[in-house]
């Protein structure tokens, strides 16, 4: 049963019921208030995951600072993920809207999905060579070859599309839909940016730095979801993005590595150049393919675009 503001019924005469002042309190014009709205989505994923960790932590063990396993990263992200969805669906329930709505609509999501990919893969590697020709980082040759690459390559493509999927939907996704209804959808941009970043926090090896990078990366996603009105393109970029810098090239992701990569790199030098134990995403140098990656997108989806409309 969804809430609606037609079930509000003023009272004959001056004012409302106390059931309906109630009522007006956590139901507005456009339904459900966003601020109760986002509350209650926050609410349910974090019990849920709260739950579901305490569950999981019976099969899954983690040894801190240790390359993480592809089944047990898996197992990991495909967790929150699931809770993340079902809250959405929840959600959607209550509000009397189409799952969809919430930034899975849209035209072309297929093409949206593999272009972001590629964008994703291509903007890493052009940090990586960056970073490469400024000897900043080293690559000591192959670990993986032959059926043993292809299969891993795979397998972590499939756990990066998780991990794009879980935190785009987390944060840019049912939350930045409502509170854009009640903030505006640059301040609810900015907000669940920040928190975006704050959620690395915790990562072993990130630095503040890191932190800041994955803020302002969560901005550029949010740019994009301005301009294609969906979630697809920045799900395919965090995909591509995290699969190039953890597997391909075999780099650490906001301080987390993975067993089973495909190239043995490490950094050189100054961390705050090389990134360090976080990664690429840890080096100043990130920043101007941040803002490439955002002027691309005013070029391709605003200028471009409108001239050919």
């Amino acid at each position: 049963m969804s809430i609606s503001p037609k079930s509000i019924s003023p009272t004959t005469g001056s004012g409302f019921t106390s059931g309906a002042r109630l009522r007006h309190i956590f139901v507005g014009d456009s339904g459900l208030r966003a601020g109760w709205g986002a509350l209650l989505f926050v609410a349910i994923v974090l019990v849920s995951n709260t739950i579901a960790t305490k569950a999981e932590r019976h099969f899954i063990q983690f040894q801190p600072g240790a390359p993480i396993p592809f089944g047990l990263g898996f197992l990991d992200e495909s967790f929150p993920l699931t809770i993340v969805l079902l809250a959405t669906a929840v959600m959607a329930r209550i509000e009397g809207r189409r799952f969809v709505t919430y930034g899975y609509a849209g035209s072309h999501r297929l093409i949206r999905l593999v272009s972001g990919m590629g964008w994703g893969f291509l903007s890493l590697s052009l940090l990586v060579g960056v970073l490469w020709k400024s000897r900043l980082v080293a690559f000591d040759g192959l670990m993986l070859s032959g059926f043993t690459a292809w299969k891993y390559a795979l397998a972590w493509g499939l756990g990066f599309l998780c991990v794009g999927l879980l935190e785009e939907s987390a944060t840019r996704g049912y939350l930045q839909f409502t509170l854009a209804r009640g903030i505006g959808f640059w301040r609810a941009a900015v907000i669940l940016s920040l928190l975006f970043g704050a959620t690395h926090l915790s990562n072993n090896g990130e630095s503040h730095w890191g932190v800041a990078a994955v803020a302002m990366g969560g901005f550029v996603f949010c740019i994009s979801l301005w301009y294609t009105k969906s979630l697809w393109w920045a799900i395919g970029f965090h995909a591509g993005w995290d699969w190039a810098q953890s597997y391909f090239y075999g780099t650490p992701d906001s301080g987390l590595k993975i067993q089973n990569h495909l190239l043995i790199s490490h950094p050189m030098g100054n961390p705050a150049w090389s990134g360090g134990t976080v990664g690429p995403e840890g080096s100043w140098l990130i920043l101007p393919i941040l803002v490439l990656t955002a002027f691309v997108m005013w070029l391709w989806w605003g200028i471009l675009r409108k001239s050919c409309d």
